[in-house]
């Protein structure tokens, strides 16, 4: 009787399902369907867009945050010209890469658009895209990488404070410096 009542109920709902409007509804309109308008200018920019996480939220400050937080953290003035050439090579580097990264999905996209795209083709193009992803990533954590070898002890534990992460640098992982 369970399961009779669970399907009558979901027969009831299929049809609110069908006309439900898709959640990319709106994305049909963009010039590269699969970014937004906002991700382009991330990627140009050569922002983070998250991609350190795995090392932010451990314990390795990026350069980005350490300038914004640089009176707090007591930077000396060489850690602070340090810290800034170092965002400037990161953002460089992922900005060149964000710009082929856009390139190639404009490309896949219009494969789609027009109708050429191929099994083949289309391996090719998802791997040049995972590829260039990587890539960005990459950049984002080494500049993570570089930024910790850049401050000592105390200032790691207090950017992770400064940061809200309950209390600093996770215990147990080893120190960077």
């Amino acid at each position: 009787m369970r399961s009779t009542l669970t399907a009558l109920a979901l027969l009831l709902a299929l049809p609110a399902w069908a006309n439900a409007p898709s959640p990319y509804a709106g994305m049909t309109d963009r010039p590269i369907r699969a970014l937004s308008a906002e991700q382009q200018a991330d990627l140009l920019a050569g922002r983070g867009m998250g991609l350190a996480l795995a090392a932010e939220l451990n314990g390795w400050p990026g350069p980005v945050h350490v300038i914004e937080l640089a009176g707090a953290l007591r930077l000396t003035p060489a850690q602070l010209a340090a810290a800034q050439r170092l965002m400037t090579e990161m953002q460089a580097a992922a900005s060149a890469l964000g710009a082929r990264l856009i390139e190639e999905e404009r490309a896949l996209d219009a494969a789609f658009r027009d109708r050429s795209i191929t099994p083949s083709d289309l391996s090719a193009r998802t791997a040049r895209i995972a590829a260039l992803q990587g890539e960005i990533r990459d950049v984002h954590l080494r500049a993570h990488l570089t930024q910790a070898a850049l401050l000592n002890t105390e200032q790691i534990d207090a950017y992770g404070r400064l940061r809200g992460y309950a209390g600093g640098t996770p215990q147990g992982g080893h120190r960077h410096h």
